[in-house]
C-alpha cells in the first residue's frame, strides 16, 4: 500500500527478494498538468509494469474494497508513503500490517518527519518498520536503520538516501516476520542516552505559512528551514510584493550592515538576505510566474 517513488523502492525490493506481492493499493488516478490529464500514482505505473493487481479505493470502508481486499488471502499488508487506514483494513491479515516511517520514531511522528528533521538542524535520521494500531506512528517498533544528515544536504537528498535505507528495511522485516524471528518494542519504552524518557519531537503537515522564511532568526536557522524545504514545497520570502522561491542558498557567518530581512545585491552576482547574525545568500530562486533560474541569471534580467 504505498502512492509516491518512496513506496516504489520498497515495493520493487519486496519483488527482488522473492516476496509473493499478490496485489497492490494506491491512490485514484487524478487530474495533473496542464491538460488535467489524468496520472496515475508511482507505484500504480510500477504494478502496471510488472502485471501486479491494482486496487484504487476511493474510500477505504467501502464493501466492495474491502471484499475484494479480503480476496486476497494476504499474509501481511505493507504500508509505505500511503493513507491512514481504518482498523478494519489493517487488522484484516493474519500476521498484521507493517508500516515505513522516515524518522527515528517516537521521533518526528506525523506527516513530514524528512523536512522537519533538517529544518530542526538534526545530525541524523533514520528508518522504522513498526505494526499499525490505532494511534497513528504509535505501533510497536520492530526494526530502525540510522542515516546520517549532511550538513548541507536538503530534504530531497535525505528524502533518496531514507528512500533505499527504508526498501532494504522492509526487506528485512518482512524476512524476520516470516520466519517469526522478531521482537517488538513499545515506543513509550525508548529511552534517551540517559535513561529518561524521549522528549519527542512531532512533524506535522506543512502549510504555505509553514514555508514563509523569518528573516529575524539567526542564519543557520534559516539555512536549515530552506534546505528542509527543498526542493518540495519551497521555502519562500517576498520580493517588490510577489512570492519569490529559495530552493538553495549559501551562508555567510558576518555582521549585517542592514536590518534583518532586507537585502544587498550588486545586480550582478549576488541577492543576499540580512537575518539577525549573518547572511543567505540565494542561489536558486523562483519569482511568482517565473521559471527556477540561478540568482547570476535572475539578476541580469530583474532590476531590483
Amino acid at each position: 500500500m504505498g502512492t509516491p517513488d518512496f513506496a516504489v523502492a520498497s515495493l520493487d525490493a519486496l519483488i527482488r527478494s522473492g516476496k509473493e506481492v499478490v496485489a497492490v493499493v494506491t491512490a485514484p488516478d487524478k487530474p495533473a498538468g496542464r491538460g488535467q490529464k489524468l496520472q496515475q500514482s508511482a507505484v500504480k505505473q510500477y504494478a502496471v509494469e510488472h502485471q501486479l493487481p491494482v486496487l484504487q479505493p476511493v474510500k477505504l470502508k467501502n464493501e466492495t474494497f474491502l471484499e475484494e481486499l479480503k480476496a486476497f488471502k494476504a499474509d501481511l499488508q505493507v504500508v509505505v508513503a500511503f493513507r491512514m487506514l481504518p482498523a478494519v483494513v489493517w487488522d484484516m491479515p493474519s500476521k498484521g500490517t507493517i508500516n515505513l516511517h522516515g524518522s527515528l520514531l517516537p521521533q518526528y511522528r506525523g506527516a513530514a518527519p524528512i523536512n522537519w528533521a533538517i529544518i530542526n538542524g538534526e545530525k541524523e535520521t533514520g528508518v522504522t518498520t513498526f505494526f499499525l494500531q490505532h494511534e497513528i506512528d504509535t505501533g510497536n517498533i520492530l526494526f530502525a536503520e540510522k542515516v546520517a544528515i549532511g550538513d548541507d544536504e536538503t530534504a530531497g537528498d535525505v528524502h533518496d538516501k531514507l528512500m533505499l535505507t527504508g526498501a532494504d528495511l522492509v526487506v528485512k522485516t518482512v524476512t524476520a516476520i516470516e520466519n517469526n524471528n522478531y521482537q517488538e518494542k513499545p515506543q513509550d519504552e525508548i529511552l534517551d542516552e540517559e535513561g529518561k524518557a524521549l522528549d519527542t519531537k512531532h512533524a506535522p503537515k506543512i502549510f504555505k505559512e509553514t514555508c514563509l522564511i523569518d528573516w529575524s532568526k539567526p542564519v543557520n536557522d534559516v539555512y536549515n528551514h530552506i534546505r528542509g524545504l527543498s526542493p518540495y514545497p519551497a521555502a519562500y520570502t517576498h520580493l517588490d510584493g510577489k512570492t519569490l522561491k529559495v530552493y538553495s542558498a549559501t551562508r555567510e557567518l558576518s555582521k549585517p550592515d542592514v536590518e534583518a530581512g532586507q537585502y544587498e545585491t550588486d545586480g550582478k552576482s549576488f541577492l543576499k538576505f540580512a537575518c539577525t547574525d549573518g547572511y543567505i545568500a540565494l542561489e536558486t530562486i523562483q519569482l511568482e510566474g517565473k521559471k527556477r533560474i540561478g540568482i547570476a541569471e535572475f539578476l541580469r534580467g530583474y532590476r531590483l
